[in-house]
């Protein structure tokens, strides 16, 4: 069974996706047909519109943040402690039943 990423929409709508591992989270969510979602850059940690609120309960279980994506989330106005950009999240296994919130738009 592939693991279970849980997103919630800016409308508040939550959408339970399957991920396969080795996707990041951004690619879990725009695979999945979630198209507010907008990733411009394609993953490349250049852009901030893959930027989500991760569940609490998750936090300490993602990588570190690098020093780029603290930037770009610096220039978001939604950022708080949550928050993330979802393309510098693996997903696999280890994160089954992660759920993340689609930051307001810029």
């Amino acid at each position: 069974m592939m693991p279970r990423l849980i997103v919630t929409t800016r409308e508040g709508e939550e959408r339970e996706l399957e991920g396969e591992a080795g996707l990041s989270v951004m690619e879990v969510i725009r695979d999945g047909g979630i198209d507010e979602l907008l990733a411009l850059c394609g993953g490349c940690c250049s852009c901030a519109t893959c930027h989500v609120h991760v569940d609490p309960a998750f936090v300490d279980s993602l990588p570190k943040m690098g020093p780029d994506e603290d930037d770009l989330l610096d220039s978001t106005s939604d950022r708080d402690a949550t928050s993330r950009l979802s393309c510098q999240i693996p997903f696999g296994p280890a994160l089954d039943g992660l759920k993340v919130r689609i930051a307001a738009e810029d």
